[in-house]
């Protein structure tokens, strides 16, 4: 698929590549119907997903994003548009077809426990839960092997009650990964935890992402996770607005060998850097964030358009 960015800079250089996705969303729309009105959650959402990223979706509430994350989870079925999700296309699955992919291609974290830990279990047995509906062989050991890897094997005869909020979370991570999906998605995982915890659920996030190279996608209203990311997407009524990309930064390698959530404030906001990129559509509009418009002075809604020296240039309108 071909997939254009144009860099949003000040040198307004643009940059065009192709990339072979695990998630293909094209045009995508979902509108939400009662007796009385229609509701357009997505309103021709394009965007491609690497197999092995991490990266967040942010916008504001109602922007889309919890419906996009629902539509590739098999949760909720689009309305038009196409939706490919590792080669399957999830307009056209059964629904037979549509319980095996959820059950084996992707993993849920929500934000309410409630939904990820039955409290009645222990800690191993909610992980082994999953795989006990699957038929799975060793599931013992994978529970203790997925409990270990989310830093909580010592917790493993806990339940919910005897559990922190924090722990129930990265208990919780466990338990999407018990069958083995491709995709990890976590809607809003750090909204019921302080800062603090939600670094370390973050850094969980991570090393699932580095050491299983399962691609986790995360939902989230925090701009401090989202600066933790590989990739952010902006979405805005409906739409895929910008990207913002990580480069290196000279503290790279300490984030690499030092928990995120172990550096200073100081560290942290310079150990992931990103730069942010403007998406174009197929006929070439782009959405300019609000914050970036205002810095220039823009106040209707009409800008200045014109090229120099190969640069594309929008400047306020002169009244």
């Amino acid at each position: 698929m071909n997939w254009r960015t144009v860099r949003l800079s000040v040198n307004g250089e643009m940059q065009e590549e192709a990339r072979h996705s695990l998630i293909v969303c094209e045009n995508l729309v979902k509108i939400y119907k009662t007796k009385d009105i229609e509701v357009m959650a997505l309103q021709g959402l394009d965007i491609t997903i690497e197999e092995g990223e991490l990266m967040a979706i942010v916008g504001n509430s109602g922007s889309g994003k919890s419906t996009f994350l629902n539509m590739i989870g098999g949760l909720d079925r689009p309305t038009a548009g196409r939706l490919y999700v590792d080669g399957k296309n999830l307009f056209t699955l059964s629904e037979k077809e549509l319980v095996t992919y959820k059950k084996n291609t992707v993993g849920f974290v929500w934000q309410n426990n409630a939904r990820n830990l039955l409290p009645y279990l222990t800690a191993q047995q909610n992980v082994e839960l999953p795989m006990i509906l699957d038929d799975a062989k060793d599931r013992s050991q994978r529970a203790l092997s997925l409990l270990e890897l989310v830093g909580l094997k010592n917790k493993k005869d806990s339940k919910l009650g005897q559990l922190s909020g924090g722990e129930q979370q990265r208990i919780a991570i466990a338990i999407a990964l018990a069958n083995g999906p491709k995709i990890l998605l976590a809607d809003e995982p750090t909204g019921a935890v302080d800062a603090k915890t939600g670094s370390y659920i973050l850094d969980v996030f991570r090393k699932v992402n580095e050491e299983m190279g399962v691609t986790v996608i995360i939902v989230t209203h925090d701009p401090t996770l989202a600066k933790r990311v590989n990739r952010v997407v902006s979405i805005r009524d409906g739409k895929t607005s910008s990207e913002m990309i990580r480069r290196v930064s000279y503290l790279e390698e300490l984030a690499q060998v030092k928990a995120f959530s172990e550096m200073t404030r100081e560290e942290q906001e310079q150990a992931v850097l990103h730069e942010e990129y403007a998406v174009l559509d197929r006929v070439g509009r782009v959405q300019i964030p609000r914050e970036m418009l205002d810095q220039i002075g823009v106040t209707g809604n009409r800008v200045r358009l014109e090229v120099q020296d190969g640069k594309i240039l929008l400047t306020p309108e002169k009244m």
